[in-house]
């Protein structure tokens, strides 16, 4: 009687959509933010505050779904990969707002070749998110999910070399000790999006596998 009377799978997969798509939204603000700095000013102001926009939506969702896990009786995944993949998904939006609070805490007026390259790489990696939650649903997309997801790992690589290279350059010609402080934190911050990113995909292989 107890069962029967519970919720036995509520809408966890429109909540995991949901909270991909404000992580697309907070993506394409974080390009529109790095690539205008220092050259439109209120332009970069909008994008930081679609960011914290989208960050807010993802926590809200973040609450609906814990709040769903607690009353629902009989999950579509197990209750711990809904734990992980829905937090997962929530510290990609918080470090997203982490770049645009820092770039402004530390007063950073210019942005570089690298960290616009960062951010597009932060933004494929966000869409490739989306793409792989989105068919999380449908068991006959198992294997386009695995393939997202092994793209997700390339475009982290790719990451990592490119935040290599400007840490290279930055220490090599940059002669300002303050400067090279704050655009390490500022690419380091970057490349932390695309490794949040690929946890998910990593939460998200898990799924498929143990669930195929």
């Amino acid at each position: 009687m107890f069962g029967r009377l519970m919720p036995k799978e509520g809408k966890f997969f429109d909540l995991f959509n949901a909270h991909a798509e404000q992580i697309v939204v907070g993506g394409n603000a974080l390009v529109s933010f790095i690539a205008n700095l220092g050259k439109d000013e209120q332009l970069a102001a909008q994008a930081s505050d679609a960011v914290d926009t989208a960050e807010a939506q993802a926590d809200k969702i973040t609450h609906d779904t814990i709040s769903l896990l607690h009353s629902t009786f009989i999950t579509p995944l197990d209750r711990d990969e809904i734990h992980s993949l829905i937090n997962a998904l929530d510290d990609i939006l918080d470090l997203i707002q982490d770049v645009t609070q820092t770039v402004s805490l530390y007063d950073i007026r210019e942005s570089t070749a690298e960290a616009v390259q960062l951010a597009d790489l932060c933004m494929a990696c966000c869409s490739g998110v989306q793409q792989a939650v989105s068919r999380l649903r449908t068991a006959e997309q198992r294997v386009a999910i695995l393939k997202t997801c092994e793209e997700i790992d390339r475009l982290e690589s790719e990451a990592d070399r490119v935040m290599r290279s400007a840490m290279s350059r930055l220490f090599r010609d940059e002669p300002d000790v303050r400067q090279i402080i704050k655009l390490k934190a500022m690419y380091e911050l970057l490349e932390t999006v695309t490794d949040r990113c690929e946890d998910v995909a990593n939460i998200l292989e898990g799924i498929v596998l143990e669930n195929a």
